[in-house]
Parts: C-alpha cells; sequence; structure tokens
C-alpha cells in the first residue's frame, strides 16, 4: 500500500476555479485527486516516474 503525505499548495483562483470545475464535473474524487494526477501526468511526460 502507498503511504500517502500532506502538504500545502498556493495556486491562483484562475487555476482553483477550473479544479472546483473538474470536481463539479465529477471527473476526480476531491481536490487531492485532482493534483496528484496532474503531478503524475507531468512527471510521466518528463520522464521521472520511478
Amino acid at each position: 500500500m502507498c503511504m500517502k503525505h500532506q502538504t500545502s499548495i498556493t495556486i491562483n483562483e484562475e487555476i482553483m476555479l477550473k479544479v472546483k470545475d473538474k470536481l463539479r464535473e465529477g471527473s476526480f474524487r476531491n481536490q487531492s485527486h485532482i493534483f496528484e494526477f496532474a503531478v503524475r501526468k507531468l512527471l510521466e511526460e518528463n520522464n521521472d516516474t520511478s
């Protein structure tokens, strides 16, 4: 099982509104799910996954 770590980020309002839109669409379970998905995709695109 993968251990989760809590963190805090600061983002601009425009991005946060888009995150909330995605949550309303039901595409993701919660904000953590969205950000984890986004970071994983970024790492994969840069071949930085382990």
